[in-house]
Protein backbone atom coordinates (compact mmCIF):
# COMPACT_ATOMS: atom_id res chain seq x y z
CA UNK A 1 0.00 0.00 0.00
CA UNK A 2 1.63 3.50 -1.17
CA UNK A 3 -0.70 6.02 0.60
CA UNK A 4 -0.63 5.45 4.17
CA UNK A 5 -2.09 7.90 6.95
CA UNK A 6 0.46 10.03 8.83
CA UNK A 7 -0.14 8.67 12.04
CA UNK A 8 0.63 10.93 15.08
CA UNK A 9 1.78 10.36 18.54
CA UNK A 10 -1.36 10.91 20.42
CA UNK A 11 -1.46 12.97 24.26
CA UNK A 12 -0.56 10.20 26.87
CA UNK A 13 -3.29 8.77 28.51
CA UNK A 14 -2.06 7.69 31.60
CA UNK A 15 -1.29 4.08 32.69
CA UNK A 16 -2.46 4.53 35.99
CA UNK A 17 -5.61 2.74 35.22
CA UNK A 18 -4.96 0.08 32.92
CA UNK A 19 -1.59 -0.51 35.09
CA UNK A 20 -4.04 -1.16 38.00
CA UNK A 21 -6.08 -3.35 36.34
CA UNK A 22 -3.09 -5.08 34.51
CA UNK A 23 -1.65 -6.05 38.10
CA UNK A 24 -5.02 -6.50 40.45
CA UNK A 25 -7.47 -8.33 38.16
CA UNK A 26 -7.44 -8.82 34.87
CA UNK A 27 -5.08 -10.12 32.15
CA UNK A 28 -2.81 -8.01 29.79
CA UNK A 29 -5.22 -8.83 26.71
CA UNK A 30 -7.84 -7.86 28.48
CA UNK A 31 -6.32 -4.11 29.17
CA UNK A 32 -5.25 -4.15 25.82
CA UNK A 33 -7.98 -5.24 24.11
CA UNK A 34 -11.66 -4.82 26.10
CA UNK A 35 -13.93 -1.99 24.98
CA UNK A 36 -12.53 0.39 27.59
CA UNK A 37 -8.81 -0.80 26.61
CA UNK A 38 -5.71 0.50 25.25
CA UNK A 39 -6.23 -0.58 21.72
CA UNK A 40 -9.97 1.03 21.65
CA UNK A 41 -8.18 3.76 23.29
CA UNK A 42 -6.12 4.59 20.03
CA UNK A 43 -8.44 3.13 17.58
CA UNK A 44 -10.89 6.50 18.61
CA UNK A 45 -7.68 8.67 17.73
CA UNK A 46 -6.38 6.57 14.69
CA UNK A 47 -10.01 5.87 12.62
CA UNK A 48 -8.55 7.48 9.29
CA UNK A 49 -6.73 4.01 9.01
CA UNK A 50 -10.38 2.64 8.04
CA UNK A 51 -9.50 5.02 4.88
CA UNK A 52 -6.64 2.36 3.86
CA UNK A 53 -8.56 -0.86 4.65
CA UNK A 54 -7.81 -1.48 7.94
CA UNK A 55 -10.75 -2.35 10.49
CA UNK A 56 -10.82 -2.27 14.43
CA UNK A 57 -10.54 -5.96 14.37
CA UNK A 58 -7.52 -6.14 12.30
CA UNK A 59 -5.82 -2.76 14.45
CA UNK A 60 -6.79 -4.48 17.56
CA UNK A 61 -4.78 -7.73 16.58
CA UNK A 62 -1.78 -5.52 15.59
CA UNK A 63 -1.73 -3.68 19.08
CA UNK A 64 -2.26 -6.94 21.00
CA UNK A 65 1.08 -8.53 19.05
CA UNK A 66 2.88 -5.55 20.59
CA UNK A 67 1.92 -6.61 24.45
CA UNK A 68 5.55 -6.52 25.68
CA UNK A 69 6.00 -2.81 24.52
CA UNK A 70 2.77 -1.98 25.86
CA UNK A 71 3.44 -4.22 29.01
CA UNK A 72 6.71 -1.95 29.11
CA UNK A 73 5.36 1.60 28.73
CA UNK A 74 2.52 0.53 31.82
CA UNK A 75 5.70 -0.37 34.06
CA UNK A 76 7.27 2.97 33.52
CA UNK A 77 10.16 1.11 31.76
CA UNK A 78 9.26 2.85 28.11
CA UNK A 79 7.48 6.32 27.71
CA UNK A 80 4.51 6.89 25.61
CA UNK A 81 6.40 8.51 22.49
CA UNK A 82 8.06 5.43 22.77
CA UNK A 83 5.90 2.94 22.57
CA UNK A 84 3.67 4.83 20.38
CA UNK A 85 6.37 5.51 17.75
CA UNK A 86 6.75 1.94 17.75
CA UNK A 87 3.52 0.58 17.81
CA UNK A 88 3.13 2.93 14.65
CA UNK A 89 5.97 2.08 12.73
CA UNK A 90 4.51 -1.42 13.19
CA UNK A 91 1.28 -0.61 11.41
CA UNK A 92 2.84 1.22 8.97
CA UNK A 93 5.05 -2.22 7.95
CA UNK A 94 1.61 -4.44 8.10
CA UNK A 95 0.16 -1.60 5.71
CA UNK A 96 2.72 -1.67 3.02
CA UNK A 97 3.14 -5.44 3.04
CA UNK A 98 -0.46 -6.01 2.08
Amino acid sequence: MTDQPMLHVPSDPGRERWARRALEQATLDEVIEKEDGIAAWLWERWRVLESVGLDRPGFVEIVAGYRRELWLWLMGERTWAQCCSGLIGRIGRRLAAE
